[in-house]
């Protein structure tokens, strides 16, 4: 199997909602995806959520750390999920053949479409573990 990391972004609004995306497989998820060669996590982080919804983002706390075999494809994904915060930009799906829709949800929605959370959404907005890249 091959390896493949892949980093999210836990996104929350003043009213208390997660922002979700729905790929062109139609499976809701958090902001992200794949990291690239040479790619640090953070970069992915910042690139992946911009190129998802138009937002630029600071990384914050490491929020979970799940990882998959996923037979279907032959991968082996270990997936970061980091609490971020929007500095700039306005929501707009800019990749449409990829992302269908970009919405805000309440936190029972947003545990609804993404069952792979197991203990849901919450204890990820209320932990995190420090995140450093050493050079």
């Amino acid at each position: 199997m091959k390896r493949v990391d892949v980093v999210y972004a836990l996104i929350r609004n003043h009213n208390d909602e997660i922002l979700v995306v729905e790929n062109e497989n139609s499976r809701w998820s958090l902001p992200g995806g794949a990291v690239e060669t040479e790619e640090t996590l953070e970069q992915a982080l910042i690139r992946e959520v911009y190129e998802e919804t138009a937002l630029h983002v600071e990384r914050k706390g490491l929020a979970a750390v799940n990882e998959a075999k996923l037979h279907e494809s032959g991968h082996h994904c270990v997936f970061f999920t980091f609490q971020v915060e929007v500095v700039g930009g306005t929501i707009e799906r800019l990749y449409p053949e990829e992302i269908t829709k970009i919405e805000w949800v309440s936190i029972k929605v947003a545990n609804e479409r993404m069952p792979y959370h197991t203990n849901g959404i919450k204890p990820l907005l209320d932990q995190h573990a420090a995140y450093t890249y050493q050079k």
